[in-house]
């Protein structure tokens, strides 16, 4: 991550001025809600960018202690701006390209189109270092960025969000839902399923034991 575009401000401005349109992405969001246990205390949120995601998690569960993280100094000063007079959250500096710092144990970690900009070696690594913090119990709610199973099908999902291939995000790196799916499960994950996808668009959901 720490080559791509998020490191451009102006990208990740225009990012940030574009999420609001991106389409079913409140009914994506919706339903990651319902996942978070009614009892979490400690909820991280990875690659959290202007804090929109944590802020709904907030909404039901405002004394939970919440960690946001993200590498993007725009999108950072966007989430301290967000939660500056919350004092429940704290806004770190992290790369997901590197592994995840020593923050203790969650009842939930959640994240929101962050982690299909890392490789797919990172990503699978990223699963199991969330797994090795959740508290049992905890689940991992991930609504994320997927690719289409056919060139066909990835035309259409750029339709469909107002962009082509010239204009598409070049730091993108789209892996298949299933394979995924199944990462979670070799890791240990229970309950593992997609639980809502629009297209390329997809919640990706697992439980510690």
């Amino acid at each position: 991550m720490s080559v791509n575009l998020w490191s451009s401000t102006e990208h990740a401005l225009d990012y940030l001025g574009r999420a609001d349109s991106i389409p079913h992405r409140v009914e994506g969001e919706s339903t990651l809600l319902e996942f978070i246990p009614s009892t979490a205390k400690r909820i991280l949120d990875l690659g959290t960018g202007d804090g929109r995601l944590l802020a709904l998690v907030k909404l039901d569960h405002p004394d939970a202690t919440s960690i946001a993280i993200d590498f993007s100094p725009a999108m950072l000063e966007a989430a301290r701006r967000r939660f500056a007079e919350d004092r429940t959250v704290t806004v770190l500096t992290h790369d997901l390209e590197n592994p995840l710092p020593e923050l203790g144990n969650f009842d939930a970690v959640v994240s929101s189109f962050a982690i299909h900009h890392l490789i797919h070696d990172r990503k699978r690594a990223l699963y199991a270092e969330i797994y090795a913090r959740l508290n049992p119990g905890g689940v991992f709610c991930n609504l994320e960025h997927v690719a289409s199973p056919t060139p066909q099908l990835h035309e259409e999902f750029l339709s469909r969000i107002e962009c082509t291939r010239e204009t598409e995000d070049p730091s993108n790196k789209l892996l298949d839902l299933e394979i995924q799916l199944q990462w979670l499960r070799e890791i240990g994950f229970r309950d593992v399923d997609c639980h809502w996808k629009w297209r390329e668009l997809a919640l990706l959901t697992g439980r510690r034991s």
